[in-house]
């Protein structure tokens, strides 16, 4: 199985901590020069010292504000100037939580400028260097409420979706040049957004932290949370020539949680 990404360069959206910080790892890995994009530099500058260079990989990465696009737009041009991105790695935290019915236009905007149009952006400004090179491998981490929504998450069940759907249409347009694009949809991970979404809920049920977990657990017939490693090791790949032949699909990694096919 051919997994080598040698000579191949990724940028690593959201890679500061989390599934990002946990993909870039597993790229690096394999072989690819990273390169990472978030809003904290400090926690940037930390993971770049931590990414497999035994190959002679070059590796570095860029502070963007993905609310401010043309900021963000500029900076890709830069990017795109010096090398070639043969690999995108579309990752961003996800919106608060609530219901759909009280959630306000500007809460659907935001998400929908966060998570699909700065997607959109980062795509435009590399496709055709991905073209160019006749490789391209373009993985949108976002949710299992593509499949079946999730209580409580509203804005983000809405957004996930049309994350998808423009997904699907993307691999129809550039399969012909050699560039895939999937969906990886995590389940119940071990991150900061976890964590978050397990204070708000336990709160909510007036129930403790650790009782929720447990209830959590139970939904889950592997009966764990998910390392980001885990995650992470599904993105790369996608992400390798091995998996050349994949696109236009959500690959669920829940741990057999999600009541659908």
């Amino acid at each position: 199985m051919n997994l080598d990404l040698s000579g191949k360069n990724a940028l690593v959206c959201g890679g500061s901590k989390g599934i990002g910080r946990a993909a870039a790892l597993e790229l690096a890995a394999l072989g690819a020069n990273i390169t990472l994009v978030a809003r904290s530099t400090e926690l940037l500058g930390e993971l770049i010292s931590q990414l497999d260079s035994s190959s002679g990989q070059q590796h570095g990465f860029f502070q963007a504000d993905f609310m401010d696009p043309e900021g963000l737009k500029n900076k890709l041009q830069a990017l795109v100037a010096t090398k070639t991105i043969h690999i995108l790695v579309n990752n961003a935290g996800g919106p608060p939580a609530g219901p759909a019915l009280t959630a306000q236009a500007a809460q659907f905007l935001d998400a929908f400028q966060l998570h699909l149009l700065t997607n959109h952006l980062m795509v435009q400004a590399l496709a055709p260097g991905m073209k160019a090179a006749g490789y391209g491998r373009i993985i949108n981490v976002i949710s299992t409420s593509v499949k079946a929504p999730i209580p409580n998450l509203g804005v983000s069940n809405t957004i996930r979706g049309a994350v998808a759907n423009w997904a699907k249409t993307l691999a129809t347009e550039l399969g012909p040049d050699g560039i895939t694009v999937n969906n990886v949809l995590p389940g119940y991970t071990e991150t900061e957004r976890l964590s978050q979404l397990v204070t708000n809920w336990s709160g909510q049920r007036s129930i403790t932290e650790e009782e929720l977990k447990a209830q959590m657990k139970k939904e889950v017939p592997l009966r764990r949370f998910a390392a980001p490693s885990e995650i992470g090791g599904v993105i790369a790949f996608l992400a390798s020539p091995a998996a050349g032949y994949i696109t236009g699909t959500n690959i669920t990694v829940d741990g057999g949680r999600t009541g659908v096919l």
